[in-house]
């Protein structure tokens, strides 16, 4: 199946190193990549159609010195839908003046949700669809941008639906929070000081994070298996949602 990565933070961050972890494992998920960046209330959207070890996309963004505080990117594995642009994750699409971000991993069997509003999929892949519906059914709930609270218990409504065709591991943004929810496999890991050194688990690379962060920084890391040794990555439980606002999991009040 295909890999996800996310990463939110309290600071504009550098995601380099943990994208260069995900890259490495694009030798079996090499049927497309994609990236997107938030700052502010922009975003940066590079996706490609080639693997992350071969594309000169992935290798522009490597040397790119790119910081953002929220981070999606993925790595495929085609099982629905073609080898092509169209088919890349994540996926953007435009509710209430924001720009919202989406990446799956798994697969939705039989799922055919009736998409009667203006979100409609432009490939062919289960992982689109059930975005469009989501953005379809929380333009039905919300008449305007709600706040992290109240969009992540529509969330807890909404997800299991999806979730109930198949496997449905998912991170989604529109800038203001990580939302990931795990259906059968993902992890977090949330960096804070003291920041220590940290090693990629696929390739010998190493970095000090006491070295590029201050005592304030607050970074967390979601990923479909941990990039890192060392470090104390939290798995997900079955249908378990997450909530990540400035670097750390996120309480509702």
């Amino acid at each position: 199946m295909c890999q996800l990565l996310g990463m939110n933070a309290n600071t504009p961050t550098d995601v380099m190193f943990s994208f260069t972890g995900l890259a490495t494992r694009a030798d079996e998920h090499k049927d497309g990549f994609g990236i997107a960046f938030f700052e502010d209330r922009g975003l940066r959207h590079f996706i490609d159609r080639d693997g992350a070890t071969c594309s000169p996309v992935a290798e522009m963004i490597k040397r790119y010195p790119i910081k953002s505080e929220v981070v999606i990117a993925h790595i495929r594995k085609a099982t629905v839908g073609a080898v092509a642009l169209q088919n890349c994750h994540p996926f953007v699409r435009e509710l209430w003046g924001r720009y919202w971000v989406f990446a799956h991993n798994g697969d939705l069997k039989g799922y055919a949700p009736r998409l009667h509003g203006a979100f409609r999929p432009v490939g062919d892949t289960d992982s689109e669809r059930a975005f469009c519906w989501l953005m379809q059914e929380l333009a039905k709930a919300h008449a305007s941008v709600p706040g992290v609270d109240e969009l992540s218990c529509t969330l807890r409504e909404l997800l299991p639906q999806p979730a109930a065709h198949g496997t449905f591991n998912v991170l989604l943004s529109n800038g203001q929070a990580l939302w990931a929810h795990g259906s059968t496999k993902l992890f977090s890991v949330e960096r804070r000081h003291p920041f220590t050194a940290a090693t990629l688990a696929d390739e010998d690379l190493s970095i000090d994070f006491a070295a590029h962060t201050t005592p304030q920084d607050r970074v967390a890391v979601v990923a479909t298996e941990p990039l890192t040794t060392g470090e104390d990555w939290v798995p997900f439980a079955p249908g378990e949602l997450r909530v990540f606002v400035g670097g750390v999991l996120h309480r509702a009040a």
